[in-house]
């Protein structure tokens, strides 16, 4: 543990900026672009409000599109608990993804303890954007032919905005025939409103597309026949992110820039940190125990280019405690490694990252 003194004199006098230092940037943005003060008359904005249920690979997406790690990733649900920004400036034109959680319903949301402000979030997102992008785990044979009641529930409240849809994880598919099959199913069966799939129609067989769909509801009260384009990705190799960025691009006005070209992310370091290490917990820790887990930052400071930091895990018992640090705390070293990886990914700066936990009963 470190000195509390200690802890408020460093918590005093190193200063907050949103990741101004975080990274070193090409020196012909930081010129031409980063040190202004007055907007150029040629800027263009676009903001994107990415949406989906829970693991749907919405943050990998978002690390891929942008190519920089600003979104902490697990293999669980709900690794994303509130709406962050990523940002990507080039030539005079900024784009901002709002990173959002998983929607869920009612159910979902006692089980994990989600609070009103999460499940609030995501429509927050799409209030203050341009588009929207739904994006669809095509990997889960078990609801891959219907999007959730929730996501469709938002794209009817806010219809007037443009949404578009993103296959994700194609690459987990033995054969891309069935891609068809979901985009008939969770469009309405309306792909003549989408120009990239009238000839993919054509092609169909006739036999065929009523075999494979066979919904448990009307289709209609799965589906959403709005979508301007359809793209089929796979977020984890990147294929087909590049035609999402065009089209994302294709879609910006004119507008002043929200954020510096060096900016990748509205998160200060801190809540970095604290979202990678929950994250890994997630990752190392079995079933239900990581969600009851909580961490806090104890410190933090930069110097001379490289990071200091010490998070704190809060466990609710001793029995806990004792699985996340494993034996002889082997488990524990093993998430710090890869906290620590994914933290100099992020701000490609050397960091010395320590973790320890506590018992909640002992914080007394």
């Amino acid at each position: 543990m470190l000195d509390k003194a200690m802890l408020i004199f460093v918590r005093q006098s190193v200063p907050r900026p949103a990741l101004l230092w975080a990274r070193s940037f090409s020196a012909k943005f930081s010129e031409n672009v980063s040190d202004r003060k007055e907007p150029q008359s040629n800027e263009k904005l676009i903001k994107v409000a990415i949406i989906g249920v829970p693991n749907a690979g919405k943050s990998t997406l978002i690390n891929h599109l942008i190519d920089h790690r600003v979104c902490p990733t697990s293999m669980k649900v709900h690794t994303t608990r509130s709406t962050a920004k990523a940002i990507q400036s080039r030539a005079n034109s900024q784009m901002i993804l709002f990173d959002t959680p998983g929607l869920v319903g009612e159910r979902d949301a006692k089980k994990h303890h989600i609070d009103a402000n999460f499940l609030s979030s995501c429509r927050h997102a799409v209030q203050h954007s341009d588009l929207i992008g739904v994006v669809h785990d095509v990997s889960n044979s078990w609801n891959r032919n219907a999007l959730n009641p929730v996501m469709v529930d938002v794209l009817k409240s806010y219809s007037h905005i443009p949404s578009f849809l993103i296959l994700n994880k194609i690459d987990t598919l033995k054969s891309k025939r069935i891609l068809l099959d979901i985009v008939k199913s969770i469009t309405n069966n309306e792909l003549e409103s989408i120009k990239n799939y009238r000839i993919k129609k054509r092609k169909s067989s006739q036999e065929k597309a009523p075999a494979e769909v066979k919904p448990k509801k009307p289709v209609e009260a799965e589906g959403w026949p709005h979508f301007s384009e359809i793209f089929m990705v796979s977020a984890f190799t990147g294929d087909g992110l590049k035609e999402v960025m065009s089209f994302i691009y294709s879609h910006a006005k004119s507008g002043q820039w929200e954020h510096l070209a060096t900016e990748t992310t509205d998160q200060t370091p801190e809540q970095l940190i604290v979202q990678s290490v929950r994250a890994r917990l997630l990752d190392y820790l079995p079933q239900e125990i990581p969600y009851a887990l909580k961490t806090e930052l104890e410190f933090f400071e930069n110097i001379n280019g490289k990071m200091f930091a010490s998070a704190v895990v809060t466990c609710p018992s001793e029995r806990i405690e004792r699985l996340v640090c494993g034996e002889g705390n082997g488990k524990l070293r093993q998430i710090t490694e890869r906290v620590t990886s994914d933290l100099i990914e992020t701000f490609a700066v050397p960091i010395a990252l320590t973790i320890v936990t506590r018992v909640k009963s002992k914080e007394k």
